[in-house]
């Protein structure tokens, strides 16, 4: 069996499944293969007259959770009901043979596996008497989970009540399992470091958790200073800052767990509500409270309160949502009056409930992450996987890691190397609310230098109507301020095809060829665009002032596709309609590179509908061809096709339909015939499998320029500006 890592919490609340779920993502990102297992479920129960809305209130959402952002399957837990059945009749024994064959049903081709104890319920003992016994039977080592009940910040002195309460906590659940000097009971994750004195309450926002406060939470060394119980048989394995934006429920969460009617619904399934306003009083007194991420709850009689909303989403201010209670709506009229507001994806639900009762039934809203919010989950499971110390557990468990690019792994290492030298990314949709956002992040996670064409006050209004603060020394550059000193320069770039300073000045007004200049003269290091402007808009620009590579006969792109066991390249999904034989070629040499550039090992597989020698006909006959020309220009890579997609993917078929072939069955560059095909099969791969692509990534210009889709996430544009930066580090 795998080696196993037996996680247990020191308590409730103490978040022990996204600290399990961020565990296997921190061992997959530095190339350990890891599993997962929950031998006993466990869901909430309803609360309060509202209902419990994991996925019915009946299933455990860490395996589905798990299966979504990750790729691995898992064995189905044992119920709780029939665990206390079986320690009742005192088949012990049985039980924990079961769990040992659920354990090693989970650990099919993985090193590590990481096996999730069990929360305390009505019964503390299940973690006093139950957890132990898995453990040993598990053969397993033992990490604790703990969270400080109050709030910390590590700037309490040493030794402090609220350290000292935590200190005696862990030490006491660590003898439970054979105590801190056992050579099985190996450390601890800290995590929620930073929680408010007044609690971890959903739908709060928490300002007095201050950014200084959550840096210094995050020093391991700081804790365990702190912390007699951790010495050098027994680590302090990571600390992980609480995060009151990773416990932002969704709208639809709030809905279920309400049973409320949907009035508008908007963006339901995406808009987050961050704090909880509950308004009766008049128009002027509450305008304070119509921030970011809001949630206003009041009767549905006070239309005023509404309309003062309404204005607030006209103005820009992305509120969380509105509530009426008492079973009320505002009447026919006001709700046409607003139309545009509620178009514009306001959240608007009604709940039989009186406002008094409805705040208080949100204030007792589970805090856990929904069986499907899958966006919420790898925030959170990225968030706890950057804080710990993978590489000593893989050190622990004697694993070699390899260096195969799991989706994870991947991310991980792109976001790595774009750190490690900075660029200039400029963003001509600099006010483009989804790209402020981005930028943002990259800046705070130093990917890069982004540079925001934009004036400044309208960049920082999109952020502040978005729920966050735009970093002051962030790049904002107005474009009207900059355009008048690449006049002359794109004349001399372009006057071959006749163009004037006049021709050049309004051309220029574009801000999209504005970016284009400043790459082209090095005053920036690389171009991400594609949110509001089509592909063409991005890709002309940077073909006629940016140009080609030598030697290089087409522009062309790939996707980085995060498949659950690892990442592949699909080129080309989003540029040439119908390349020909050596177009293809030159494709499959970029796709190659491109592979190879960003840590995967190109073998390339030249697709179409027929296998070998098996078929003919013009398309066939084009990939073959194309393929000869590859292989002749290149034989230093491994090459081969025409292959039918199955054969170049999946082991079995490879064997049966082209034996003896290189790439059949483990094909990682995919390299399609046609426009057509390629982005028709991208799109089902990425919408049906649930897949993480990244890209286009633009393969052929003399300097890094990216097209986005216009309907790009927020990470999916965050990733783009990665890939540049790398790109431009040549």
């Amino acid at each position: 069996m795998a080696y196993i890592f037996f996680v247990a919490p020191t308590g409730s609340n103490v978040g022990l499944t996204s600290t399990c779920l961020g565990l296997v993502q921190a061992l997959d990102q530095i190339g350990v293969r890891a599993g997962f297992a929950k031998p006993v479920a466990q869901v909430e129960p309803e609360r309060a007259g509202a209902q419990w809305y994991q996925t019915g209130g009946a299933e455990d959402p860490s395996p589905p959770l798990l299966e979504a952002t990750m790729g691995l399957e898992t064995v189905e837990p044992l119920s709780m009901d029939y665990v206390l059945s079986q320690i009742d009749n005192g088949d012990e024994s049985e039980l924990m043979e079961e769990i040992i064959q659920l354990v090693d049903r989970s650990a099919t081709n993985v090193d590590v596996m990481v096996v999730e104890g069990v929360n305390p319920g009505g019964e503390e003992s299940l973690i006093e008497d139950l957890n132990p016994k898995m453990a040993l039977a598990l053969n397993a080592d033992v990490l604790l989970v703990a969270a400080p009940s109050e709030s910390t910040g590590l700037l309490d002195t040493p030794g402090s009540t609220v350290f000292d309460r935590l200190n005696k906590r862990i030490r006491r659940n660590a003898a439970l399992f054979g105590g801190t000097s056992h050579e099985r009971v190996i450390g601890c994750v800290i995590n929620k470091v930073g929680v408010p004195s007044h609690g971890a309450k959903p739908l709060q926002v928490l300002s007095d958790v201050e950014p200084t406060y959550i840096n210094e939470a995050t020093k391991n060394a700081a804790l365990a200073a702190r912390l007699p119980v951790f010495d050098n048989n027994f680590r302090c394995l990571g600390v992980v800052p609480w995060d009151p934006k990773l416990s932002a429920p969704r709208m639809l969460d709030i809905q279920r767990f309400l049973e409320a009617d949907v009035v508008n619904e908007g963006d339901l399934y995406n808009r987050r509500a961050t704090s909880v306003s509950l308004c009766a009083r008049q128009v002027g007194n509450m305008v304070s409270t119509l921030a970011p991420g809001s949630l206003i709850v009041t009767p549905g009689d006070r239309d005023g309160i509404f309309l003062s909303t309404v204005v607030a989403t006209m103005n820009g201010v992305r509120l969380g949502g509105v509530i009426f209670t008492g079973g009320t709506i505002p009447s026919e009229s006001v709700m046409e009056l607003s139309s545009q507001a509620l178009s514009m994806g306001l959240p608007v639900l009604m709940t039989k409930y009186n406002s008094y009762r409805t705040v208080q039934y949100l204030d007792s809203m589970n805090l856990a992450v929904p069986a499907d919010d899958v966006d919420r989950i790898r925030r959170v499971m990225a968030s706890v996987a950057n804080r710990l110390d993978a590489e000593w557990l893989s050190d622990r468990a004697e694993v070699a890691k390899e260096t195969r690019l799991s989706p994870a792994a991947f991310r991980y290492s792109l976001v790595e190397r774009a750190r490690s030298q900075r660029k200039r990314i400029v963003l001509p949709e600099g006010s483009e609310p989804r790209t402020v956002e981005a930028a943002v992040r990259s800046h705070e996670k130093g990917i890069a230098d982004c540079v925001m064409l934009a004036p400044r006050d309208e960049v920082k209004r999109i952020a502040s109507a978005r729920g966050f603060t735009l970093p002051a020394d962030i790049e904002c550059v107005d474009p009207l301020s900059i355009l008048d000193r690449y006049i002359e320069p794109m004349v001399k770039l372009r006057e071959h095809k006749g163009l004037t300073p006049p021709m050049a000045k309004a051309q220029l007004e574009d801000p999209v060829v504005l970016g284009t200049m400043m790459l082209a003269l090095d005053h920036v290091d690389g171009l991400v665009s594609g949110a509001v402007h089509t592909t063409a808009n991005t890709v002309r620009p940077a073909l006629q002032l940016i140009k080609t590579q030598p030697g290089t006969k087409i522009v062309s792109s790939v996707f980085f596709m995060g498949l659950p066991e690892q990442v592949v390249v699909y080129g080309d999904c989003a540029i040439n309609p119908d390349p020909n034989a050596e177009e293809l070629a030159d494709i499959a040499i970029q796709s190659a590179n491109s592979a190879a550039m960003f840590g995967i090992d190109p073998r390339i597989a030249m697709l179409s509908y027929s296998t070998g020698e098996s078929g003919s006909g013009t398309d066939v006959e084009k990939v073959r061809k194309a393929t000869e020309l590859a292989i002749s220009q290149r034989p230093d890579l491994t090459i081969d096709g025409p292959l039918q997609y199955d054969a170049a993917a999946v082991a079995s078929v490879g064997q049966s339909k082209a034996p003896g072939s290189p790439v059949a069955g483990r094909a990682t560059v995919f390299v399609f015939p046609d426009l057509n095909t390629g982005n028709t099969t991208y799109k089902a791969v990425q919408r049906s499998a649930n897949v993480i692509s990244i890209g286009p990534m633009l393969q052929g210009l003399n300097k890094p320029v990216n097209d986005l889709s216009r309907g790009a996430l927020v990470d999916d544009i965050l990733y783009t500006i990665a890939l540049t930066a790398v790109q431009a580090q040549g």
